[in-house]
Order: structure tokens, then sequence, then C-alpha cells
């Protein structure tokens, strides 16, 4: 029988802690204590967090781009250039979020790699925070990324590991963690959660800072396409929270199951094919997309994504990524349904990362001929409108 709550009759401790010998008989048994502090990780880990913190301070915000539109519409129609960061693409204020999450956790460890499923622009982000603060980083990616985002990735010390399936990302992505020791960042999962909705200088707070001044300061719409489903979210959230009468739109692109799942309110919708328009669009129902955090999904054909994206490089000189040509074409069709209204006020929309890594796609008329895309349609669409006013039906 056990009479001293931690020891057996003859004093030893039956946890299997010696009991001390000096103490006096019936005293309170040793309190458990196993301290793991490590001074050189935390002062490597408070390196780590001081270096990521300091380019984000060193980086002034994007800016807001105007599309011209007719003055007689009343409509103000923005872009947020998030192809000004130091890696050139939206998914650096991601990266940084998720670099900072992972390491404000404990999760990220010296000397051990970062590994993530990314299609491209992440990757290129996450690569260049690896090596800021000095591990390794591997991307594990489709086998048909392209040749510019490959290169934007081992230039800031990244490796890649191809995938020929890219609904195995995950799972290749997890297995290398294991076998290596790393940390599987997950950006599919974590966006949501590493990014400050309430504000912080994200994405909606800067917005709203930059139409301070305009005519139309509150937006009726920010349109924010979705890959991780992280921006839409922060976005969403921030317009909740701060009590904007904004409504938010994610349009989705072909071979993407967001739509789908959205409509049918199916959290198990998924798509056998992947998107041809890079960085965003899933083949499952990510857990940082938040359906009902957003008012309205458009399903976008991929020529019309493209036709708006060249539509942006007429009309500002401006090429961008096709992700950039999805949410134009959405927005403009919000501009068009305000125009048949007799609406007045302004719609945000993203350009999301430069044309320049993808001239081999959405710039080639050979690319396009491959794939079997035509876009003269949708470019005709798109002149007819900002001539008339007219949006197709």
């Amino acid at each position: 029988m056990n009479t001293d709550g931690g020891t057996d009759r003859d004093g030893r401790r039956t946890d299997g802690v010696p009991r001390d010998p000096a103490a006096p008989s019936g005293a309170p048994a040793a309190t458990d204590d196993v301290d793991r502090s490590d001074t050189a990780y935390r002062s490597w880990l408070k390196e780590a967090v001081r270096k990521v913190q300091a380019d984000a301070n060193r980086s002034a915000d994007t800016h807001l781009l105007r599309f011209p539109l007719p003055e007689e519409w009343n409509i103000d129609l923005y872009l947020k250039d998030e192809s000004t960061h130091p890696t050139g693409s939206l998914k650096h204020r991601l990266a940084r979020s998720l670099f900072l999450y992972g390491l404000c956790n404990g999760w990220i460890r010296p000397g051990k790699p970062v590994i993530e499923a990314s299609s491209g622009s992440t990757a290129v982000s996450e690569a260049y925070f690896a090596k800021l603060i000095g591990v390794p980083f591997v991307a594990v990616m489709p086998r048909t990324t392209s040749a510019e985002k490959i290169r934007l990735i081992e230039f800031h010390g990244g490796q890649c590991h191809f995938v020929d399936d890219p609904r195995r990302m995950y799972e290749e992505s997890a297995a290398l963690a294991e076998r290596t020791g790393g940390h599987y960042m997950d950006q599919f999962t974590y966006a949501e959660r590493a990014t400050d909705w309430r504000g912080n200088n994200n994405i909606a707070e800067s917005i709203y800072q930059q139409l301070r001044l305009e005519r139309y300061p509150e937006p009726a719409w920010i349109v924010a396409t979705a890959g991780t489903g992280g921006t839409s979210a922060t976005i969403a959230r921030y317009v909740h929270y701060m009590q904007y009468d904004t409504r938010i739109c994610v349009p989705d692109p072909e071979n993407s199951c967001f739509f789908d799942g959205w409509t049918r309110n199916d959290p198990e919708a998924s798509s056998a094919h992947g998107s041809r328009i890079e960085g965003i669009g899933r083949p499952r129902m990510e857990p940082s997309f938040l359906p009902r955090a957003v008012d309205r999904m458009m399903k976008v054909p991929d020529a019309a994504s493209v036709a708006a994206v060249r539509a942006l490089d007429t009309a500002i000189g401006r090429k961008a990524g096709g992700s950039t040509g999805t949410g134009l074409w959405s927005a403009l069709k919000i501009v068009g349904e305000m125009v048949a209204d007799g609406r007045r006020g302004s719609v945000v929309t993203l350009l999301c990362d430069p044309g320049d890594r993808y001239l081999d796609k959405y710039y080639s008329d050979d690319w396009l001929a491959a794939q079997g895309i035509d876009i003269e349609p949708y470019s005709a669409a798109v002149d007819r409108f900002l001539t008339t006013g007219h949006w197709p039906h």
C-alpha cells in the first residue's frame, strides 16, 4: 500500500525518482523539475526574430495604383501592387508572418530545414526568409512550375523538390520534414492563423489607410483571389472587425474547388486537375480558406484571366501574373454592375506578382495555343466595356 503519495513503505518513489535520503520521514515528496532552457537556442531565436522584423521595418508600404476608367462613371478601380515587395509578390507578407509564427512557436530550429508545399511565389518568399535567418529551405512543387520561379527560389538559396501529381505536395512535404527533422511550414493550414487580422499593418489596414484621402475611401468591394485563402480571410475579418460595409469577392480559376465547395457548402470538394493560373486555385478546400467570411465568389475562365492581365499591361504599362488577371476580370465585372446601376464608389483588387515570371506562359501565344486557350473573345469584351460601359452578360 502506498502511504506517502508518491513513495512506497520503504521510502522509495513510486514514479521512479529516488527519494531524498536526507528528507525527514513524512516530508513532502520532492518536486519534479525538468529545465530544458537552451541559452544558445534562445540567443539564435532572438536574433532570427529580429532579422525577420527588421525586414518589415525596412520595407515601405506597397503602392495603390489606379486603373483608368472613364471619369463620367464616377467609379475608381485600384490595384494594391504587392509586386514591389523584396521578393516581388503578395506572398512576401505571408512568408514573413509564417516565419514569425513558426519561430515564436518553437517549430523552426537552427540548422534544420524549412519545407513548404508551394507552386512558386510563397516558396520564393520563404526561401528569402530562410536565407535571412540561416536555415535550409526546400520547396515541394509541381514539375510544371515556371522556370523563372524555380530560378528565383534557387537564387535565394532554396532547393526544389518536384512531384508529378500536385495533389501529392502535402504528403510529400510532411514526409520530407519527417525524414530530415525539419519543419513543414504548411501555408495552407496556417496562413489565416499566422497573420494578425485585427491590424498591425496587415494588407487590409494598409488598403484603408491609403484610401483615406480618396473620394470614395470605403470601397464597395475588395476582390482577392485565393491560393491558401489567407489573404481573403485577413481582409474579410478586418472588414468585419472594423464594421465597414465593404463586401469581399473571391474569384476562382478553372481546375480549382473553392467555388464549388463554397456554392455547395461542401468542405470535401475537390478537383482532379491542377490550376493553370499559378499561385491560386487548389485541388482541395484548404483550412485557411474561410468560406463563411466572404460575400461572393466567381468562377473565372483561364482565358479571361489572361485577357485581363494583358489589358492591364495595355492600360498602365505593367505586366503581372495570371492571378492578378483573375482578380481584375472579376473587379471589372463588378464595376460594370455599378455602372449599370448608376452607383458611385470604389473597388480594390490586387496586383499579386510581376509578369516577368510568366513571359513563357501568359504572355506567350505559343503557350496559349498549346493549352487550347483562346483569349480573343475576352480581350474584345474588355475593350468594349472600357469604351461603352456595357459588361457582357
